[in-house]
């Protein structure tokens, strides 16, 4: 055998990186630290992708610090209707519960942001897809007629698949009941900024989330009623280059302003200031 030569080593074992430590940007295949990516706002580095981003490091990033009072957080959903699909609404419930550490798919309570008061209300897509049901409908509510009762704007941060199937009709009412808050809040001339966020779509993109004194949305979030696929195989039609995401829709005006998210403080800041001095 030569000096330089070595035996070859073989293993059955695969060579498998820790779990929970890394993602691959679905837009470049870039591979981040998950704590590189929570640092950077949950933004890839390299494309500047927008990552799905929880809502308490949402909060977090938006609210001054220690500021965030939470409302209603006991709050929790229940099986009205008995629902008999094939999961079992109860166990899912529970289930999303103890992964995400929320009651339910949306945090609410009051804020300053940069010592301007005001409710704030952010959905989290990873507790059912932040999909609406009683729960978040009562909390928007209430949120919203607490800052009417005090004479506070509003923002909401909006990601959702839509009405929560396992409610039902109970979920389509919470269209309503969001709007006729949204309604008497701005009888009172009081600002409501909506910041749209990929995904938002069905019911929620049907109500609150498009009716906003200011429509924001985050880079190339996907916003509509319903998903591509649905309205090419309904419409029998191509659609648009672009169509259902922020950019088209700010090109068609439902959407005001196309926000990066390391920007969206100082932008939310600048846009209360200037509709609270115009009241």
């Amino acid at each position: 055998m030569g000096i330089f030569s070595r035996p070859s080593f073989y293993s059955d074992k695969k060579r498998e990186l820790p779990t929970g430590l890394w993602q691959k940007c679905t837009a470049c295949s870039e591979l981040i630290h998950n704590l590189e990516l929570q640092q950077n706002f949950r933004v890839c580095p390299r494309c500047d992708h927008h990552f799905i981003q929880p809502a308490a490091e949402r909060i977090e990033m938006l609210a001054d610090p220690g500021t965030f009072e939470e409302h209603d957080a006991g709050m929790v959903s229940v099986d009205t209707l008995k629902f008999t699909g094939q999961a079992n609404y109860t166990e899912r419930l529970r289930t999303y519960q103890k992964k995400t550490g929320l009651k339910d798919a949306i945090l609410s309570g009051m804020c300053s942001i940069h010592g301007q008061r005001l409710g704030l209300a952010v959905m989290d897509f990873n507790f059912i897809a932040a999909t609406m049901g009683a729960v978040v409908g009562e909390k928007l509510a209430r949120l919203i007629e607490a800052s009417t009762r005090s004479q506070l704007p509003v923002v909401i941060v909006s990601a959702s698949g839509g009405a929560r199937m396992y409610e039902g009709a109970i979920s389509l009412m919470q269209m309503a009941k969001t709007c006729g808050a949204l309604s008497r809040h701005a009888a009172k001339k009081l600002p409501y900024i909506s910041v749209m966020t990929h995904p938002t779509t069905g019911g929620v993109s049907a109500s609150f989330a498009t009716v906003g004194d200011v429509n924001l949305a985050e880079p190339r979030a996907m916003v509509g009623f319903a998903g591509p696929r649905v309205i090419r195989e309904t419409t029998h039609q191509d659609l648009p280059a672009g169509f259902q995401t922020a950019e088209f829709l700010r090109d068609h005006g439902l959407v005001d302003q196309i926000v990066h998210r390391k920007q969206m403080r100082e932008t939310l800041h600048r846009l209360l200031t200037y509709l609270s001095a115009a009241k």
